[in-house]
Parts: structure tokens; sequence; C-alpha cells
């Protein structure tokens, strides 16, 4: 199975323009999933059940996976932000023994001059082997201002697939903040149409892999309207035979006059025998923009975890400080404690 192309093709050597994935196991039936909560829903931030089609999605994962959710959905969700303040409201999924497949299908509409923080978590019950599917979109209307947190914190018996797609209009902002600690592979794929005037998106994740997970993440950037900007920060961390491949492509289309790009992905790397690739792209048909692109991939430093233990911590718990410190600025993002709290215990199991 060959899924989360780029959008341009690089040469076959770098083997990252796409991911294949062979003994996949993926249900052949789709049963009912009822382990769904659903916090602060209210007259300003309706979630409600989805009931008509989703359109096609540009990029995604692929063909099977995006029919499979239009075809085989067992959660769909609308949700409308109508508030002039910025209010929270939260979906969390539970995949258990008696849940153990969710495809879902959430789509995200905040108005004109709206605001809001939307959280979705993923949870899974340890050792069961569960499966999870899902596309998000997200209009962002005129002036809307939203904050969208995504918490993979599922299990590492759990194939994770998500496709998420966001619309910008003139003048609104959208951050996106991903949490991908979960599987045993990880697939995602981010996809942003710019299109208008000084619209902003913002896109930071941070990643944890170990044993033998695997990670594909590809983030594509599309700009369209003038001074419209895309930010992209990545941190990360691999250990054991854990791998990870980072695609991000900021593309500049014409009209797109003074707009900005940038993009940066960090790994570092905790065992001799994980690998991390990147492959970051600029595409421009447009004069007067700015981009920028950065990765690195390292060990820890050895002055850094001198200094550190000659503190009294011994080196496990030297390792996670700094990956803790690399993790901090985008943890701020998040508001809610409790939700910051399981991601920094999840942090520690590591």
């Amino acid at each position: 199975m060959i899924l989360n192309e780029t959008p341009v093709r690089t040469s076959r050597n770098f083997n990252i323009n796409n991911i294949e994935l062979k003994d996949i196991k993926i249900p052949n039936e789709i049963s009912n999933f009822d382990n769904v909560q659903i916090i602060n829903n209210s007259a300003k931030i309706i979630i409600e059940e989805k009931n008509y089609e989703s359109n096609k999605l540009k990029y995604g994962l692929g063909e099977f996976f995006e029919n499979q959710v239009k075809e085989n959905a067992n959660q769909n969700i609308k949700v409308i932000i109508d508030s002039k303040v910025n209010k929270e409201a939260e979906i969390d999924f539970n995949l258990d023994e008696k849940n153990m497949n969710l495809v879902e299908d959430i789509e995200i509409t905040a108005n004109d001059g709206c605001k809001g923080t939307i959280i979705i978590k993923y949870n899974s019950t340890k050792m069961v082997d569960c499966f999870h599917n899902g596309i998000i979109k997200v209009n962002v209307k005129k002036d809307a201002n939203i904050n969208v947190i995504i918490a993979n914190l599922m299990d590492e018996n759990t194939n994770n697939f998500l496709a998420i797609e966001s619309i910008l209009e003139e003048g609104s902002k959208a951050k996106f903040t991903l949490v991908d600690f979960g599987g045993k592979n990880s697939i995602t794929n981010y996809y942003s149409d710019l299109l208008g005037d000084n619209s902003e998106n913002t896109i930071d994740t941070i990643y944890l892999g170990k044993e033998e997970k695997l990670l594909d993440i590809n983030y594509i950037g599309e700009l369209r309207g003038k001074k419209s900007n895309i930010n992209i920060e990545v941190q990360g961390a691999l250990k054991d035979s854990a791998r990870k491949h980072f695609k991000g492509t900021i593309d500049f289309k014409r009209g797109a006059k003074k707009a900005t790009g940038n993009e940066n992905e960090a790994c570092t790397l905790l065992s001799d025998t994980a690998k991390s690739l990147a492959l970051p792209m600029l595409l421009c048909s447009e004069e007067d923009v700015e981009g920028n692109h950065s990765c690195s991939s390292g060990k820890v430093g050895e002055k850094e975890l001198f200094y550190i233990m000659s503190r009294g911590f011994d080196l496990k718990s030297a390792i996670k400080l700094i990956v803790r410190a690399k993790f901090n600025k985008i943890l701020e993002n998040i508001q809610n404690e409790k939700l910051k709290n399981e991601i920094i215990y999840k942090i520690d199991e590591f």
C-alpha cells in the first residue's frame, strides 16, 4: 500500500516521495463506535452529527483511506464556532476492546469574525490492537481566529491514519497544535489552502517514536492570498529502531505577493538505530515572497548531558528533561491543564 505522496517528486534515492506499508492490519468491517465524549458543547460552539457527504480532499493520505471514511465512517461530527470571544470545546475518542476501530469524518467551521479552541484527543486501551482513520476539514471564514489541538495519545499497538485539510479566508488565523505520540504506524497528511489576503496559518507539532514505530508526516501549504503567512515548527525525538519521515512543502502560488513561509523540523536521536529522514521544499510561482526552511537531526549533546547530570540527575532523567525542554515552546500553546499534564506524563513515560 503506497500513500502520503509528496506534491512534487524528488529523487527515488531519498526514499521519501511516499510511504509503502506492508502487512498492515486493516479491518474488513467497521462497526459502531460508541466511546466518544463531547465536553463544553454550547450554543456558541455547536457539536452535532454531520449528515452530509464529504468533499474530495486535494491531497490526503490516498484513495483507499479517503474512500473508507466516505463509505464507512462510524463517527460523523460537525462543529460550528459562532462566538466572538474565545471558547473551548473538546472531543475525546477512547478506543478499547469494544470500540477497536474508529473511522471519523469531522468538519469544523469558524464563522466570520469568530474565535474558538477545539481539542480533539485520541486515547486507547493498552495492548489492544486498534485502528484509526480520520479526516478533519477546517473552514476558517473571514477574520475568524481559531486554535485546533489534535492529540494522539494512543497505545503503541494502534495504527493511526489522519488527513487534515484547512481553508483560510481573508484576514483569518488558524493555529494547529499536533501531538503525535501513539501508534506503531502513525501517518499524517496536513494541507492548508491560504486563499485570503492576510491569512495566517501556524502548525506546531511534537512527536515521539520508540521501538519499531514508523512516523510519516507530510505537510503542504499553498499560499494564494496577498501577505498570507504560514509557519511550520516540528520537534521530535526517536529511540530504539523508530523511523520518521518528514515532508514539508510551502508553495507560493500566483497572487501571493509579499507572502511569507517558514518551516523548521528538528529531530533528537536517542539511539544509534533510530532513523530520521527530512525533505523540506519551497515552490514558487510569484515574485516578492519570502520563504525559509531548515531541518536538523542529531544526538543529545554530551556537554548538555554532563551539565544536567552534574546537578544530580541520572542519565535517563537528564535525557527526558532535554526532550521536554525542546517541546516546551509548543506545549505553551495548550492552555488546557488537564490535557497538558496528560502529554507531559506521556513524555515522562517515553
